[in-house]
């Protein structure tokens, strides 16, 4: 029994990146010897175990072998007998086929995945690579994670390949969801999106944002840089993401039906809805402080974003829309004037004015009404020179 350190951890190790998390491949073990060693089997598809004091994950080298459409159509082998080159050959790119001997810290690089670390190439290991389709969004979010690689032509040939051929369809919407989800919080997330649309994907998991992508994708791709620099939460990047579909009803549909289909949680989506169907009466009356009804628009657009009960959702809509405007100075002044109102959104007495109306809905409602819009021309009013 003999085991490496395999993957990301050697891959960030070589390049002076912290590593966060180690993963293992044992040759030469049975799942019998595994188990009297003290480890806990935790696979459900492949023998993986938990290592019994550190906890790190211990794989049985494997190969794999296609027999269905899909990131699932595969079976696995493991035994004794299969070797360290036989288990890094199943692997997407050279570079994260690289091992090393837990014992000597000597590394094992068949496939040249040093001299690519070193050239900053993504380059798959084999022809295997097309047969997992995932592997296309893998490559496009580690375009997002690591901004000065690029991809080898061959492996961008088979990448638009496997698009083409329909394989990214058979994808579940929740995997899908994992790799966008975690391309966008990478530090250049608009690389991921690039990286798709070259393949031919993009087209097939967000058609609707491939078909508008000439007209306003340049757009998004700087403000989705610009939040990944602000290190905004994922709600705001998603909804940036979401931003050349447009603005009111039909893109909120749009937006909504696109979170439903990739299987985006609730919070994420209800916050790239908001913002979708908010971003232009939100700028507009901010751009607009002075008009007569610049607080009464501001206000029907605050109450709609549920931003007086739920300020900190309407700080990420906000947070959002502003990474949208591309003029700086305009901007600054979106967020100051935000900042300003949140503020005041939560000092609302709600309550008290419930008790004084008498619990009377409709007394209710205009008096809580005519609070919230004093309260917003008061913070307009400080942006307001005097003439």
């Amino acid at each position: 029994m003999k085991s490496y350190v395999v993957g990301g951890a050697v891959r960030d190790r070589l390049l002076g990146l912290e590593v966060a998390d180690r993963d293992h491949v044992v040759v030469g073990a049975t799942v019998d010897e595994m188990l009297a060693a003290g480890y806990k089997p935790v696979g459900r598809d492949f023998p993986v175990f938990l290592h019994p004091t550190t906890h790190e994950e211990y794989a049985l080298a494997r190969t794999e072998r296609k027999v269905a459409p899909g990131y699932t159509g595969f079976v696995f082998h493991a035994d004794p007998s299969v070797t360290l080159e036989a288990d890094l050959e199943r692997r997407d790119l050279t570079i994260n086929a690289i091992a090393e001997d837990e014992v000597t810290g000597r590394l094992i690089d068949p496939f040249g995945g040093r001299r690519d670390l070193a050239a900053r190439v993504f380059r798959h290991v084999g022809p295997a690579f097309v047969e997992d389709p995932v592997r296309v969004l893998r490559i496009a979010r580690f375009a997002a994670r690591f901004p000065d690689f690029r991809i080898a032509d061959e492996t961008r040939t088979l990448m638009r390949a496997m698009a083409r051929r329909g394989e990214i369809d058979a994808l579940v919407p929740e995997r899908v969801w994992q790799e966008i989800s975690r391309g966008l919080m990478e530090h250049r997330p608009s690389r991921m999106i690039v990286t798709l649309r070259e393949a031919d994907a993009l087209a097939r998991l967000v058609p609707e944002l491939e078909a508008a992508f000439d007209t306003a994708g340049e757009p998004m791709l700087l403000a989705l840089d610009r939040a990944a620099e602000a290190d905004s939460a994922l709600e705001v990047r998603f909804a940036i993401f979401l931003q050349p579909l447009g603005c009111g009803a039909l893109a909120e549909r749009a937006v909504e039906a696109v979170s439903r289909r990739l299987a985006v949680p609730r919070g994420v989506r209800e916050v790239a809805s908001a913002v979708s169907r908010e971003r232009d009466p939100l700028v507009a009356a901010i751009e607009e402080l002075t008009a007569v009804d610049a607080s009464d628009r501001l206000v029907t657009s605050l109450e709609r974003c549920d931003a007086f009960r739920r300020p900190s959702r309407f700080m990420l809509v906000a947070e959002a829309v502003a990474q949208t405007i591309q003029n700086a100075t305009d901007r600054g002044r979106f967020d100051e004037v935000v900042s300003r109102l949140l503020k005041v959104l939560g000092t609302i007495p709600a309550g008290e004015i419930a008790r004084e109306a008498g619990y009377d809905p409709p007394l209710i409602a205009r008096r809580l009404g005519a609070a919230r819009s004093a309260a917003v021309a008061s913070v307009l009013g400080t942006f307001v020179t005097p003439g």
